[in-house]
């Protein structure tokens, strides 16, 4: 495990390096490398090592959330088995994996552990501005390599004070003569913050800019201090382990990203972590699902020639099922025609299908889930055993909080008066 400096832990580890001989990020164009004809023999390449890692994952995933303790093991068997690295481009020694790609690997692991697939999706989401809004700086290079060779990425974009908005920061970049700078956030959460091998800030450009003028700042175990100020003991998703933080980092020049944030956001981090935050409560209702029609499947060999009474009922949660995944594949294939363009990325209309998407995604998986319970009976309402759906439906309730519904609406709000809907 590498963690950034704690004020209780002080053997923060170096970044690990890939071998030699790495393609260093050329920071040149935005979209992700086509991949190569030799790395696309089948459509579902990474469905075997997901399967692995997702089997890893199950089998930790009551205790991960019992002990709300990071999924470490799944974590480990995601970089054993490259899927934290899927997604560096071909061009940079990567598999070069699409959004779509990314998004089906994210459903896996969100049906057997939740927090293994947000650690999964929240990694992405950050991970792939290095390549697309990165430049050519060392530090940034490295990082890139470093995450070729399984680096895990943590974030930290929101702030004491400003209410959970990730497009303002109070905190601000502090460079001095020689290069260097300095950087202090008081972070309400910074998820899986002791398993990451760098935290990605957001601050301010400088102590004058605007509050909503930021940055993205690359933050290295050895160069970062973290205090830790509360803890994360909630209902659900307890694996992440969001707890707050206070970051503090003094780092070099050349491990800021060349774009500003505005651009990161709109056109990398919004669209692509809400397809795979999305694509993982798309796991969880899909295993709610499964544990539904293993239910009646029973019941149906129980009573030969008579509909058991939950048959019609699993029959509207597959159509909502399918619903689901149907929207979630085609945003991501949507993402990946577009990812070359950032007039389409940059547009209210492709913001508002964003939002729209993580907001329908947040509410069909607590819809899904909480129907699977009905189907299934008690088994499905107790708290362990093989027919429960409890670790679910706390899961799932997750998603409307985490970025709150309400504050995207409230954007949609705005947006909606000088666009439509992208159909």
């Amino acid at each position: 495990m590498t963690a950034p400096v704690t004020t209780d832990e002080a053997d923060a580890r170096p970044l690990p390096r890939a071998g030699a001989g790495a393609a260093h990020a050329t920071g040149s164009g935005h979209g992700p490398a086509t991949v190569a004809d030799d790395t696309t023999a089948s459509a579902d390449r990474f469905a075997a090592p997901a399967a692995l890692v997702a089997e890893v994952a199950a089998r930790f995933a009551e205790e991960v959330d019992r002990d709300a303790r990071p999924p470490r093991e799944a974590i480990a068997a995601m970089r054993e088995h490259g899927l934290l690295a899927a997604a560096v481009p071909v061009a940079l020694g990567g598999a070069g994996a699409t959004l779509a790609e990314l998004s089906a690997i994210a459903t896996t692991l969100g049906r057997a552990c939740a927090a293994t697939g947000m650690v999964f999706a929240m990694h992405h989401g950050q991970a792939m501005a290095l390549w697309r809004h990165g430049g050519v700086g060392l530090g940034v290079s490295e990082m890139v390599e470093a995450v070729r060779g399984g680096a895990l990425v943590a974030s930290s974009t929101t702030e004491k004070g400003i209410g959970g908005d990730a497009r303002r920061s109070t905190c601000a970049v502090e460079v001095s003569s020689s290069g260097r700078i300095h950087l202090r956030k008081d972070a309400p959460v910074i998820s899986y913050a002791t398993e990451a091998d760098a935290v990605f800030v957001t601050a301010r450009r400088d102590p004058d800019a605007a509050p909503s003028d930021q940055r993205l700042v690359i933050c290295l175990p050895a160069e970062t201090t973290l205090t830790q100020t509360s803890t994360w003991d909630t209902l659900g998703l307890r694996g992440t382990c969001s707890n707050g933080w206070v970051l503090e980092a003094d780092t070099h020049e050349d491990r800021v990203l060349r774009d500003d944030y505005a651009t990161i956001s709109a056109q990398t981090v919004l669209p692509v972590s809400h397809v795979l935050w999305a694509s993982v409560w798309l796991g969880i209702a899909a295993d709610a699902a499964d544990r539904a029609r293993r239910t009646v499947r029973r019941q149906a060999r129980a009573a030969v020639g008579t509909t058991p009474p939950g048959a019609l009922r699993l029959a509207e949660l597959l159509v909502e099922l399918q619903t689901f995944g149907d929207a979630v594949r085609h945003a991501a294939e949507r993402f990946d025609a577009v990812a070359d363009d950032p007039s389409v990325l940059e547009s209210t209309s492709y913001a508002l299908a964003a939002n729209a998407l993580k907001i329908n995604a947040s509410e069909q998986v607590v819809d899904i889930v909480t129907t699977a319970m009905r189907i299934i009976g008690i088994a499905g309402f107790a708290a362990s055993g093989p027919a429960s759906v409890a670790r679910h439906l706390r899961d799932a309730h997750g998603a409307a909080v985490m970025v709150s519904n309400d504050r995207l609406l409230q954007n949609d709000a705005v947006l909606a008066l000088t666009s439509g809907a992208i159909l």
